[in-house]
């Protein structure tokens, strides 16, 4: 790691990001001179200094909310910090998850967007919406459908047009998230199974 320029600062501080090492969101801001970054790497509890108090803080002290460091980076500049932690319960002290009132939740991007769409379109009329008949027709003609779309992928894989295996990739996954739906479970319980096999 290159020297950080704590010098950049007037007060010696520099701006530390706080984000989860697993879900990506940011969790807070706060900031470090070099004494509290030096306690952080030493007590694996981030500490930052604290501009109210004027003295090292380490957070959750007082509520057990710990955030347990993980990994730190520095920006282009060496004079902004992000910390990536593990968090021990809510990481504000108004007992949010972030300092900007969002649930600290995993998000996988556009899938979960869909996620959401199907759960919606779930109860729409059958007539008009595919993925409200699929859930009607029952758990055994959705678990057809994703075989067969599992078989057309494999066919698809073993030709050379590569539209064709992406479009039947994308039933087979499309048809997979309303399978988990349908069966109560979601991405998240999934990640959360690969992750546990990780370790």
């Amino acid at each position: 790691m290159t020297t950080l320029n704590f010098s950049k600062s007037t007060d010696g501080l520099l701006p530390a990001i706080i984000q989860d090492v697993n879900t990506k969101n940011v969790l807070m801001l706060g900031y470090m001179n070099q004494e509290a970054l030096t306690k952080t790497q030493e007590t694996g509890k981030v500490t930052f200094f604290s501009r109210s108090k004027n003295r090292l803080w380490t957070k959750g002290e007082e509520s057990g909310n710990f955030l347990h460091f993980v990994s730190l980076k520095e920006d282009c500049d060496q004079d902004t910090l992000l910390i990536q932690v593990k968090p021990h319960g809510p990481t504000c002290h108004k007992g949010t998850d972030t300092c900007w009132n969002t649930t600290n939740d995993v998000s996988f991007g556009f899938l979960s967007q869909l996620e959401t769409t199907i759960k919606s379109r779930r109860e729409e009329d059958s007539d008009t919406s595919y993925v409200a008949s699929l859930f009607r027709k029952g758990i055994n003609k959705i678990a057809q459908k994703v075989g067969e779309e599992a078989v057309e992928t494999v066919i698809e894989a073993k030709d050379d047009s590569e539209e064709l295996f992406l479009d039947e990739s994308a039933d087979l996954l499309f048809h997979y998230l309303i399978l988990l739906q349908a069966k109560g479970y979601s991405l998240k319980d999934i990640s959360r199974v690969l992750e546990l096999r990780s370790n």
